[in-house]
C-alpha cells in the first residue's frame, strides 16, 4: 500500500511560480496529473524511481520540472510561468510495478493522492 499526500497549492498570478509536494510511502515511479473543473485528469509529468528518467506533457514541457528527494520520500513539481490553463487540482500518483516506461497514462498509475488546488489569475 503506497500512501500519497500532496501539499504546496495555492492562488498565483499568471507569470507566477510554485512548488508542489508529494511525500510518498513507497519505493516506485511517480507522477503528477492534474484536472480542470469539468475536464478529464490529464498527465503532467512523470519521473522514475531513482529520478534518472523524466517524462512530460507537451503544454507544461521548459516550464515545470519534476523531481525527488528519495531520502525524504518527497517528489516535487517546481511550476515557473504559470498561465490560467495550469488551474486545477494537482494529484500525485504512484506507477503499478511493471508498468511501461515513458506513459502519460492514468491507467499505468494504481495510487492517487487526494489533491491540492492550483488556481492561476490572469
Amino acid at each position: 500500500q503506497v500512501q500519497l499526500v500532496e501539499s504546496g497549492g495555492g492562488l498565483v498570478q499568471a507569470g507566477g511560480s510554485l512548488r508542489l509536494s508529494c511525500l510518498a510511502s513507497g519505493r516506485t515511479g511517480m507522477g503528477w496529473f492534474r484536472q480542470a473543473l469539468g475536464k478529464e485528469r490529464d498527465f503532467v509529468a512523470e519521473i522514475s524511481w531513482a529520478g534518472g528518467l523524466t517524462n512530460y506533457a507537451d503544454s507544461v514541457k521548459g516550464r515545470f520540472t519534476i523531481s525527488r528527494d528519495n531520502a525524504k520520500n518527497t517528489m516535487y513539481l517546481q511550476m515557473n510561468s504559470l498561465k490560467p490553463d495550469d488551474t486545477g487540482v494537482y494529484y500525485c500518483a504512484a506507477r503499478s510495478p511493471g508498468s511501461r516506461w515513458p506513459s502519460g497514462d492514468r491507467s499505468d498509475y494504481n495510487y492517487w493522492g487526494q489533491g491540492t488546488q492550483v488556481t492561476v489569475s490572469s
